[in-house]
């Protein structure tokens, strides 16, 4: 399965992951140095949770802590992906509520990753503009840049999620 997009020209971004609210991180596989080499973003025991929508062999996390892998497109989602991504979601706001620390990861730590944390915070208590406006603020303003995923978020993902079920009915 082709997972990321290819045809956005988003920069690497400039931290392996970054801190969005207390206890919950957004984050990649793959970020930016400062020289401007493309490193590897690695996990050992730094989060009790960590949540893969992307993954790669030996970039952890350390064994014991706990791993929740859902690997997706970024791209449009069928109802089960949103869904899934409404599961995750939950179980990072569960986590953060009971001083848990959370990373959630995909490629870059853009899109999937930002959908799920935007969805995380939605379920914290925030609006989804602001849960995307602070994402792009403490991620990179390129978070979040594939506009299907903002408009799920603006749509809220139990519509995206009934809306993505009608295309299977067709």
């Amino acid at each position: 399965m082709k997972t990321r997009q290819r045809d956005r020209s988003a920069p690497e971004p400039q931290a392996p992951w970054n801190e969005v609210r207390p206890r919950l991180w957004l984050g990649g596989h793959f970020w930016a140095a400062s020289d401007g080499q493309v490193r590897t973003a690695v996990v050992g025991a730094e989060f009790d949770l960590v949540i893969s929508l992307f993954t790669r062999p030996a970039h952890g996390p350390d064994p014991g802590v706990e791993h929740l892998i859902s690997e997706m497109p970024d791209g449009p989602l069928t109802a089960g992906q949103i869904h899934s991504v409404q599961q995750l979601a939950l179980r990072a706001a569960e986590a953060v509520r009971t001083d848990r620390i959370v990373l959630v990861r995909c490629h870059a730590g853009y899109n999937r990753s930002g959908l799920v944390v935007a969805q995380t915070l939605i379920e914290l208590g925030q609006e989804p503009a602001d849960a995307v406006a602070l994402i792009r603020q403490k991620r990179s303003p390129w978070a979040l840049n594939n506009q299907t995923f903002e408009q799920y978020l603006t749509a809220g993902l139990d519509v995206a999620r009934l809306l993505a079920g009608l295309e299977t009915l067709t």
